[in-house]
């Protein structure tokens, strides 16, 4: 997400060739790609969308990953229908973009979601991952619904609000040492004042030479330097969930 200073420099990086394994579904007034487990479960995740929106290959390759290792995994266009940020847009427009788009106004589909989690999936144990302007919404979702057990914000922090250390449940939060977006001085500051404040698990790891959308936009064939960070990480996600759901 963007500094303060100055707009996001978001780019799109390695865009994946990939169908999906899940199917879209309407969740009320929200559309969402769905994906299940082989075996039924009643552990599921959300996974929140970059500013590239819920329908980037990328993201639901994650989704499908999550699935694969036993979640009912849904990632909800939490956008309702306006449009992601296109790479080809004018970024001077970033900042009036964004304003319609608040990662902290988000509850109300939030609430849709976690219902249809759990009474149409039969789901007890909810966790959440989100990337960028979603790792925003995660950090945010983890200090306001206690029934998420754990949260893993993906190079995304609420960097002005008084209350952003009061998480109610574990979190992990994942950054590239290269990372041009989130500088590593509020890297640093977030994790001094989760120690001081911070009454429950946490987590913060700074990944080597990466770069911002490592996680999920950097293709490890194309960039084989990067292999092991990117799946430490998504491995270091994985664990993070089966730990505490």
């Amino acid at each position: 997400m963007a500094n303060e200073a100055r707009p996001c420099p978001c780019d799109i990086g390695d865009r994946f060739e990939y169908g999906g394994l899940g199917q879209e579904v309407q969740v009320e007034h929200i559309k969402a790609y769905v994906c299940k487990p082989s075996v039924s479960t009643e552990k599921a995740v959300i996974v929140i969308q970059d500013i590239f929106g819920w329908q980037l290959p990328n993201t639901r390759y994650v989704v499908d990953m999550l699935a694969a290792n036993g979640y009912t995994a849904i990632c909800p266009d939490f956008f309702v229908g306006k449009e992601p940020w296109n790479p080809s847009d004018d970024w001077s427009t970033f900042g009036e973009w964004l304003k319609t788009r608040d990662a902290r106004k988000i509850d109300k589909e939030a609430d849709v979601v976690l219902n249809y989690l759990k009474q149409q999936c039969s789901t007890k144990k909810i966790g959440v991952v989100g990337f960028c302007w979603g790792g925003i919404v995660v950090h945010h979702l983890m200090m306001k619904y206690p029934e998420l057990k754990a949260g893993v914000s993906v190079y995304g922090i609420i960097r002005d609000s008084d209350d952003r250390y009061k998480l109610l449940n574990p979190t992990f939060f994942i950054f590239g040492e290269k990372d041009n977006v989130i500088p590593l001085d509020q890297v640093t500051l977030l994790e001094q004042q989760l120690k001081q404040h911070c009454k429950v698990d946490y987590r913060v790891k700074i990944y080597p030479g990466q770069t911002h959308g490592f996680v999920h936009r950097k293709r490890e064939d194309i960039n084989p330097e990067d292999k092991p960070y990117i799946e430490e990480a998504r491995k270091n996600m994985i664990s993070w969930l089966n730990k505490y759901i």
